[in-house]
């Protein structure tokens, strides 16, 4: 629904968002789509920083706030405002007592004035009282921040660090339709100038984000949105014309158009979700591409595959996310340590189903934005122990560690966090005749 952008109104947004989000939906979702930057900035921020902003918060209440109420959404938003944001300390004050009236809290406004003058008076003293904890000085949930502690160790501080930035705008250009040395200049010229992303040759990183309406080229295919992590699948399949290919979690599509941008090859894109795939087939349109599209469980082999087998398998599977935490901030608060269970038999079994489709000496291409080792090398180990014609493949990128069988890359500057691992089908054996 629209609506009338006002101080106090775009607070309130934030607010109704930040509820929406704290009562189990997700944040893109919950945020109207017209919202202003204002509201989106707030949302954000209070979603990277809520247990920090929870830890100040409840010193300062006689009782506390319940936990995903409008009124603790309301006083995040407010002591965020005062302390995190390029915000007038009268504006945050005013404009988040305000929004009250607008959040049926009109019988706490003075509640929420004085906690927020609390925190524009006595904020110094309030931080150095935070404990030195990761979870609150992170805000990640606990069990998140005990498994990366585990599977990261010295780099675990700085991984979730990255989580709480924002990450930068990453465009993908069409080698198709333009070079990315002409890609560059029509940016500049149009005054969104960027920078080539070493080591991924249609990988571009603005300065500034913008509209991607006003990008040129955007609407006539020659741009898209791709983060620099997600456009290394391409790299890894290492493509050749007249390939047969198979994209068995297409959604939203980018890695599918990719790999049609690069060469001449056939795509059998599959998804699950018809509303995920009809997104597919709407990038493919602006892109001028075309792909056959399969709605569909891609582990359910019987149901889909005609027994042709696939040159080329990207398994770019389902996963917790937490590689791109600085972009969906709201995973930390949606996911549970008990799903990775479930995530992790999803990913064991497509791998199991679809490795019989690829052809001897076809490569697989296994893909998480995870930064969970139970998400990547853990699943990939368990894989190759039980099937005796895998074996891990050669990857070469300019940015990740090497694991025992693929490569994790880390969150943050231009690359979101992710895990590859490239697995090689075993040929058939042949019999040679010794000579007599």
């Amino acid at each position: 629904m629209a609506y009338t952008s006002t101080p106090a109104r775009s607070r309130a947004i934030a607010v109704e968002t930040l509820v929406a989000v704290f009562n189990g939906r997700s944040l893109d979702d919950a945020l109207p789509h017209d919202a202003d930057p204002f509201a989106r900035a707030l949302v954000y921020g209070v979603l990277r920083h809520r247990t920090r902003l929870e830890a100040l918060l409840t010193p300062l209440m006689a009782k506390p706030a319940q936990p995903g109420t409008p009124l603790q959404a309301l006083l995040l938003s407010g002591i965020y405002q005062l302390l995190d944001m390029d915000t007038a300390d009268h504006a945050a004050l005013n404009e988040t007592v305000n929004a009250c009236a607008l959040l049926d809290l009109s019988g706490v406004r003075g509640l929420v004035n004085a906690i927020l003058r609390r925190v524009q008076r006595e904020h110094p003293a309030l931080v150095a009282a935070l404990p030195d904890d990761p979870v609150v000085q992170h805000s990640h949930p606990h069990w998140m921040v005990r498994d990366i502690t585990r599977d990261w160790g010295a780099q675990a501080d700085a991984v979730l660090a990255a989580g709480n930035q924002q990450g930068p705008m990453t465009l993908r250009v069409n080698a198709r339709k333009l070079s990315r040395d002409a890609a560059l200049e029509q940016l500049a010229a149009a005054g969104h100038p960027g920078r080539a992303v070493v080591g991924l040759p249609d990988a571009i990183v603005l300065d500034q984000p913008a509209d991607v309406r006003v990008l040129p080229g955007f609407n006539e295919g020659r741009l898209s949105v791709q983060d620099a992590s997600a456009q290394l699948a391409v790299e890894l399949l290492d493509l050749a014309p007249g390939m047969r290919v198979l994209d068995a979690c297409s959604a939203p599509g980018g890695k599918t158009a990719h790999m049609l941008e690069r060469a001449d090859v056939t795509v059998v894109a599959i998804d699950l979700d018809p509303a995920r795939l009809g997104k597919v087939q709407h990038g493919l349109r602006r892109l001028g591409l075309n792909a056959e599209l399969l709605l569909s469980d891609a582990a359910d082999v019987r149901r889909w595959w005609d027994g042709t087998p696939f040159d080329r398998i990207l398994i770019d599977a389902p996963c917790s996310g937490t590689g791109v935490i600085r972009r969906h901030p709201d995973i930390k608060w949606l996911r549970r340590d008990t799903d990775l269970k479930a995530l992790g038999d999803t990913q064991a079994r497509l791998l199991r189903r679809l490795w019989p489709t690829l052809k001897p000496d076809g490569v697989l291409v296994y893909a998480t934005c995870s930064v969970l080792r139970a998400e990547g090398d853990d699943v990939i180990r368990e894989f190759l122990m039980t099937t005796p014609d895998g074996r891990p493949g050669a990857i070469s990128s300019p940015v990740g560690l090497a694991e025992r069988c693929g490569l994790r890359i880390p969150p943050g500057g231009d690359h979101d966090g992710f895990y590859y691992a490239r697995l090689v089908k075993k040929g058939r054996t042949r019999t040679v005749k010794k000579e007599r």
